[in-house]
């Protein structure tokens, strides 16, 4: 029996026995006792599945990543400890010093920074496309040395949206695997995968927790990529890992399974950004409602930008939920149920006019989160975004009058006649 995604929200990833506890456990435990060190061994040479260090492995952490899995459609999921690691984990466990990644302009600030200064001191080096880019400039920015395409399935805070075709066919034919962030549309609204994504990533601390609770990320492996016909340029995956008992991942664990088990026992064993199990726990409790809260999310949205459009003292209103709106054409193909409860536009005056306006919010709180329960707002250009200067904030899709109001569960009208108030406060 194949389950709707409502019934893979509430039930997927853990099926309790008789007897056994309904929600999943919370395994708070750093280590695991084995009788005999031959039974350890086995685990240690990846002959065995189970449990040793929680560095590496958690059976609270796996059943919800598991659920993600499902969700997203994959074959293999992992979690960690944030969204920032899970898309830095999802790139370093292909690209190494000397390799090259092109990524989308419009990518949220954090991740921007992460790949054009940290990554590129690791001797990654990165190219930026926008993602309106025509299909001859997209393969024009790959190298030979390129192993992997990344963008996001909605920017954040740009809200762009990403042709996930166009870059998956231009990442193929080049024989590098497509990575897309699929933070803001999650899984409920878009699957990336069904559109020819190899790998999507999540920060969960957004709506899937949903409740500013827990932080944490996520990487689902579609299974689909295949990692032995471009052995030479993934030799991490096809050839053995003399750091790990000679393991060849893809000999051992398929396509289907190489990629995170990979990351597992490689990367989190070296870097340790591993989510809690307590965080975990709090993660998939926010699932289980994820496909009831994300409509109410969109339906807000919706309202505010459509008030905000009307408004004669807003500049511009970005939002894909909108007819007029320059993505609504790729929204209606990839999102057809509703994009993300988040909006952003400018106000008339510019970056002081923005900043006067957010002071005078009483619903909205001045926030640097996003996608949760509770509405919150952000000036990017003076918070995420401020290590960009001008040049990389108009790349980026991030000019200085624009505000992000990340829409919560709370009434519509109550949203609306907030920002109301705060703008005839100007």
């Amino acid at each position: 029996m194949k389950k709707r995604i409502e019934t893979r929200c509430v039930q997927g990833g853990y099926t309790p026995g008789n007897g056994e506890p309904r929600q999943i456990p919370i395994i708070q435990s750093t280590t695991f006792k084995y009788d005999t060190s031959e039974d350890m061994g086995k685990l240690f040479d990846l002959e065995a599945s189970g449990y040793f260090y929680t560095r590496l492995q958690n059976p609270t952490n796996d059943a919800v990543a598991r659920k993600i899995c499902e969700l997203e459609g994959g074959t293999a999921a992992m979690l960690t400890s944030s969204g920032q690691a899970a898309n830095f984990y999802a790139v370093f466990n292909i690209a190494n010093c000397g390799d090259h990644v092109v990524a989308s302009s419009t990518i949220y600030g954090g991740t921007f920074n992460l790949f054009s200064v940290t990554m590129k001191k690791m001797g990654i080096d990165f190219t930026f496309v926008s993602p309106d880019c025509s299909e001859e400039e997209l393969n024009a920015a790959f190298r030979p040395n390129t192993k992997a395409l990344f963008g996001e399935t909605i920017a954040n805070p740009a809200l762009t949206v990403l042709d996930i075709e166009k870059f998956a066919k231009a990442a193929h034919a080049h024989g590098v695997p497509l990575i897309v962030d699929n933070t803001f549309a999650t899984p409920i609204n878009c699957r990336p995968i069904e559109w020819g994504a190899d790998i999507v990533t999540h920060s969960t601390t957004k709506y899937m927790d949903g409740h500013g609770a827990a932080l944490g990320g996520c990487i689902v492996d579609s299974g689909k990529f295949d990692w032995n016909k471009y052995a030479d340029k993934y030799p991490g995956l096809t050839t053995p890992d003399e750091s790990y008992h000679g393991v060849t991942y893809t000999e051992r664990f398929g396509l289907a399974g190489a990629f995170i088990t990979k990351a597992t026992s490689q990367l989190m064993r070296d870097f340790g950004s591993v989510q809690s199990p307590q965080n975990a726990f709090i993660l998939n409790l926010g699932l289980e409602s994820l496909h009831v809260r994300v409509k109410r999310h969109c339906e807000n949205a919706l309202a505010v930008a459509e008030y905000l459009s009307k408004s004669d003292k807003i500049a511009w209103v970005n939002y894909c939920g909108l007819p007029g709106d320059k993505y609504h054409a790729l929204a209606e193909k990839y999102l057809p149920n509703g994009s993300c409860g988040v909006v952003s536009f400018g106000v008339k005056g510019g970056r002081k006019a923005a900043e006067s306006f957010m002071k005078h919010l009483k619903i909205a709180a001045i926030e640097t989160h996003v996608a949760d329960a509770h509405s919150c707002c952000l000036h990017p250009a003076s918070a995420t975004h401020r290590q960009m200067n001008d040049e990389e904030l108009v790349a980026a899709g991030v000019s200085p009058d624009l505000v992000r109001l990340s829409c919560g569960l709370e009434n519509a009208e109550d949203l609306i006649e907030d920002i109301e108030q705060a703008l005839n406060a100007i």
